[in-house]
């Protein structure tokens, strides 16, 4: 918690013709992962890329591939993904009974993959705790999965406060990670709260510049960040 901040461009927004530019500049913008969404169309309304992609993403670019499964049977699937190359796995709790997810979270790791949990807008934080002293990461969602392009979610980043608490409680340092509707505006919000993770979207896709978009969002994030530890005294 509280390390610099990384951007983790979500490669939903980008331009499918031309990925590979489109990873390139965040490359050369300096980007700390490729946010990768896969969505089932079951537990989300929506359908999206799949391991054909992520195989493809880990031979094209150095950038840690950051997979969020947003999927109905991530227990099944947790192995395709860490064969195709994934760096880091995200599954949410919703999506799994507490003995299911500490398999998961379990089952990750094993494959040498960065686990972490995500939290719907609606999941209380109580629902991470099982797993809490295992993941690498917790993933906040500021809007309903499902969708890019959605409004941040105002007071999300209290619940990005709950987690920090929560883990500081537990002894544990995961990275928190949030998602939706984060740009220039709700970066500072979300970082000052103690997020370490953002995924952007259209913020930088959809952006005239998309490296310019990334690092402006990655410096106020960053600016509000340090504040937050100085009023804090850390």
């Amino acid at each position: 918690m509280f390390q610099p901040v990384k951007i983790a461009p979500s490669i939903l927004s980008a331009n499918f013709m031309d990925l590979k530019a489109d990873i390139a500049a965040i490359e050369e913008a300096g980007a700390g992962y490729v946010h990768v969404d896969v969505m089932d169309g079951h537990f989300v309304p929506n359908l999206t890329m799949g391991v054909p992609l992520v195989k493809q993403l880990s031979r094209a670019t150095d950038l840690p591939l950051d997979v969020h499964l947003m999927i109905a049977n991530p227990l099944e699937q947790i192995p395709w993904f860490v064969d195709a190359g994934a760096d880091s796995i995200t599954v949410h709790a919703e999506a799994l009974g507490v003995e299911d997810l500490v398999r998961a979270v379990a089952l990750i790791r094993q494959g040498g993959c960065r686990a972490a949990v995500s939290l719907k807008p609606g999941t209380p934080v109580e629902a991470a705790l099982p797993v809490l002293g295992d993941v690498d990461m917790v993933l906040v969602m500021s809007v309903e999965p499902g969708f890019s392009g959605q409004r941040y979610i105002q007071g999300s980043e209290r619940k990005v406060a709950q987690v920090a608490e929560a883990s500081r409680a537990l002894g544990a340092a995961p990275l928190i990670q949030v998602d939706g509707g984060i740009g220039l505006e709700t970066a500072p919000l979300v970082a000052a709260a103690g997020a370490d993770v953002l995924v952007c979207g259209n913020a930088v896709f959809a952006a005239d510049d998309p490296a310019a978009a990334l690092r402006s969002i990655e410096a106020a994030a960053e600016a509000a960040r340090l504040a937050a530890l100085a009023a804090a005294g850390e």
